[in-house]
């Protein structure tokens, strides 16, 4: 019977939408967090009559045919990119993207990694630097004799010193863009690394056509919608009873006709 593995295919299905819920919730309150959303396919139809095939020898066709569905598929896990809420922290060395865009992060091993979690601070040596320590690109460091720091909408960054009126530029912050940006792959702590499916990333100023804008002392907070999560994670656990009830209907029907004398 077809309906037992097909209806075994839908609660995998309904699972892995779970768990992807999971993760949503679990993230609300992760800096630039973007949420996923389960996508499915279904699968090979097994073919009992060909649509189109030829019912007589006068030239008449079959109009749709008999295909029977073998169920569903996980298609992808896609990332909602859309833009989250930004929130005042009041930290200097917090920075917010408005717009398109992402930071460039020089990771351990010398490779890149991407991030719009601009909850920045500073090294032992001045440097902006991740939660994890890992230098902002370009490099830009800050004096400790700096009594204030500025970051305007277009990435420059300035100081203040004792005794100067004026500020100093001491540094630009740069933004990457990408042809596609849900095919960047996640490797954990706020950061991404560029793919074949992204593109190679299109570095930019703040500002610039198709850039984002800087906030300084903001947080972009993530996009998770806790109403729409709550009401997805109804609709698949409903979906997955009912893929439940399919089998049990299923085994009582081979039951019946095992019993059969």
């Amino acid at each position: 019977m077809r309906a037992l593995s097909t209806a075994a295919t839908g609660m995998e299905a309904q699972q892995l939408a779970v768990e992807v819920i999971a993760h949503n919730l679990a993230n609300m309150n992760t800096a630039a967090f973007k949420r996923q959303r389960a996508e499915f396919q279904d699968l090979l139809y097994q073919t009992l009559r060909q649509p189109g095939a030829n019912s007589s020898d006068t030239g008449t066709i079959v109009p749709t045919g008999v295909q029977i569905g073998l169920g569903v598929n996980a298609g992808s896990v896609y990332r909602v990119t859309e833009q989250g809420s930004l929130s005042q922290t009041g930290n200097p060395y917090d920075v917010a993207i408005s717009g398109d865009g992402y930071f460039r992060i020089q990771l351990p091993n010398g490779g890149d990694a991407y991030t719009r979690a601009g909850n920045f601070s500073l090294s032992p040596e001045g440097e902006l630097v991740t939660a994890d320590g890992y230098r902002v690109e370009p490099g830009i460091v800050v004096p400790q004799e700096a009594r204030q720091m500025i970051i305007n909408q277009q990435g420059q960054v300035q100081i203040l010193l004792d005794g100067e009126a004026e500020p100093q530029t001491i540094g630009q912050l740069e933004l990457v863009i990408f042809a596609n940006e849900a095919g960047l792959e996640q490797i954990g702590g706020n950061l991404l690394l560029e793919s074949a499916a992204s593109g190679a990333p299109q570095p930019g100023v703040p500002g610039d056509p198709g850039f984002g804008l800087i906030n300084q002392g903001f947080i972009e907070a993530s996009n998770v919608d806790a109403v729409t999560e709550v009401t997805a994670l109804i609709k698949a656990q409903r979906a997955y009873e009912m893929n439940a009830r399919v089998i049990s209907a299923a085994d009582e029907m081979l039951a019946a006709s095992s019993n059969l004398r």
